[in-house]
């Protein structure tokens, strides 16, 4: 089976429409949510290729395939994160500027910021005494790099 197009993404479905079919998932890397075109196999063993028309990331509940029986969700293995927490405005804008020095991709989670793990950024945050913490936790969107040169 050709995915080509994502159905829907499970938060937009009402929970009997999740309820009423059997659901298959097709775990993933964070980074291989980026990839438009990639073979994969779900929990059941049902090999699918996917080669999505439309230039957008794949996200954790992403609905690949849906018929009156059957679902195919997209879900995400876990990643190595620091939790970073600043304590204020200061401390956000300090680890912020030196992330970003990096061209470190970062998310935001309420008042955290969220990295994949660096040994170098986590002696950062212990040298500069900013509160973070080490964790394996499911993201919903791929860490994206952002283009910049310093031309």
């Amino acid at each position: 089976m050709i995915i080509e197009k994502i159905v829907t993404n499970v938060k937009e479905l009402e929970p009997s429409e999740l309820e009423k079919r059997h659901k298959e998932k097709v775990y993933l890397e964070s980074a291989h949510l980026m990839k438009r075109i990639q073979r994969v196999e779900t929990d059941h063993g049902r090999e699918l290729g996917i080669r999505l028309n439309e230039h957008r990331d794949l996200e954790a509940g992403d609905v690949l395939f849906m018929d009156d029986e059957t679902m195919i969700i997209i879900d995400v293995l876990s990643d190595d994160l620091i939790i970073i927490s600043p304590r204020s405005m200061h401390e956000m804008g300090t680890i912020a500027h030196q992330l970003g020095n990096r061209h470190l991709p970062a998310q935001f989670e309420a008042d955290d910021m969220l990295v994949q793990y660096d040994y170098l950024v986590e002696e950062l945050l212990q040298e500069i005494g900013i509160p973070f913490k080490r964790e394996n936790r499911k993201v919903r969107q791929a860490f994206r790099h952002i283009g910049h040169s310093h031309d």
